[in-house]
């Protein structure tokens, strides 16, 4: 009896031991959200004709547990050998969707292939995350030809998914990119500096006199923080002030819908029937959840189908309805110790690049949650960025779900190597 006790125990350990340092809290908070996410859509489905959606979510999410658990038992320190494999590839299928794609939702972001839409744009995060980590991980990451080879990599697939136009997954990148410079200690002056124009040429259309004053600004900061500190003065004053016509230019591209959605979140009651019907519908269900909810398939807004995408990008609408205050805190707070327990890994990484690996992951789950949530309450425009793990989505689901396992690879095998290894 004591001989088949221990092999089992020996057997056991042998099968553990490759997640031997892998974090279950942060593998377990993400698997409890597309449960309760399945529960949510399962009561918004009643009335949608659409009963398999709750299904493929969670069976997606199985799907995608299992391939965090098997990255996690990968040594992420082989993804410097194939960083520019999958830039490589990440760029070819975006230029693909240009001439293959299928369009939804207003924008070219989708190739079919066998009857199953695959949306490059979403593991381009991935592919964004690995390049920059690799490329900010080296000597003189923190310098400024560290940081013009990080746009540069940036650049290219930004672009590429900008003129889908997917203007959601583009914030995303940028996002990215700004808080995994912050994290290559770049200069705070710099990084500002990069989001200036954007900065100039809202202002531009809003308050002349702050418009100047900012140019100015920037100005100065480029004076305390550039070389040829007369010379950066300058071009830096000059660029902020030409940014404002310029944002005309970039406001003339978008399409009438991204316009919409970038300014009626201010006051959708302009167009309550257009572009602001979807904010006006998602307040009135978030606020009719008062403190408990109206209970699961009970919400008249959700059940009555009232919010137009209430399975993917306002999915956080019907949490509000049906569970409340409460229910809605709830997942924010497991949010919040998702991204507490990313910090934490990316503090205790053995290397820069693993650091930055979490780093890059926390940044992209956590701009995604502030903008969906925000643009739900009417904090935010409506930029169709969907709720991870949360809203259905196949792609965006298989995405977070292969960073959630590179982190964890990141855990797993944080403990610096020795020279037997």
């Amino acid at each position: 009896m004591i001989q088949v006790s221990s092999t089992f125990q020996r057997r056991w350990r042998f099968l553990l031991q490759g997640w031997q340092g892998v974090d279950w809290l942060l593998m377990g908070l993400p698997v409890a959200l597309v449960a309760f996410a399945t529960l949510v859509i399962s009561s918004i489905q009643r009335n949608m004709g659409t009963p398999e959606l709750s299904w493929n979510h969670g069976w997606l999410g199985v799907l995608g547990i299992l391939v965090a658990l098997w990255i996690a038992r990968l040594r992420y320190e082989h993804l410097l050998q194939w960083q520019w494999v999958i830039y490589a590839v990440t760029n070819v299928t975006l230029l693909l969707v240009m001439f293959i794609g299928t369009i939804g939702s207003g924008a070219q972001s989708w190739i079919n292939v066998g009857n199953l839409y695959i949306q490059p744009s979403e593991f381009a995060k991935i592919s964004i995350i690995i390049t920059l980590a690799a490329a900010l991980s080296g000597p003189r990451a923190g310098s400024l030809l560290g940081v013009a080879k990080a746009l540069a990599i940036v650049a290219l697939p930004w672009g590429l998914v900008f003129i889908q136009p997917d203007l959601g997954t583009s914030l995303v990148f940028g996002a990215i990119t700004l808080v995994m410079l912050y994290w290559a200690n770049v200069n705070l002056g710099w990084l500002l500096l990069m989001g200036s124009p954007l900065v100039a040429a809202l202002l531009f259309h809003f308050s002349l006199p702050v418009w100047l004053l900012w140019s100015l600004a920037m100005g100065i900061t480029a004076w305390m923080t550039l070389p040829w500190r007369l010379f950066s003065t300058v071009i830096a004053t000059a660029v902020n002030l030409i940014a404002g016509k310029v944002g005309d230019v970039f406001w003339g591209l978008l399409h009438d819908y991204q316009k919409d959605r970038l300014i009626l979140f201010l006051d959708p009651d302009k167009d309550p029937l257009g572009g602001g019907y979807h904010l006006i519908q998602s307040r009135i269900a978030i606020g009719a959840g008062e403190l408990w909810g109206r209970g699961l398939g009970e919400g008249t807004q959700t059940q009555l189908s009232f919010i137009p995408e209430q399975h993917t990008d306002f999915v956080f609408s019907a949490i509000g309805e049906e569970w409340g205050f409460i229910g809605a805190i709830a997942v924010l707070v497991v949010f919040w110790l998702i991204c507490l327990r990313l910090v934490i890994i990316a503090q205790n990484a053995k290397d820069d690049f693993g650091s930055l690996l979490a780093v890059g992951v926390l940044s992209m789950i956590l701009f995604q949650v502030i903008v969906n949530v925000g643009m739900t309450i009417g904090l935010a425009p409506i930029t169709g960025i969907p709720l991870p793990w949360v809203s259905y989505g196949r792609a965006s689901m298989l995405t977070n779900f292969i960073a959630l396992g590179i982190v964890e690879s990141v855990a797993n095998y944080r403990r610096r190597l020795k020279f037997t290894d």
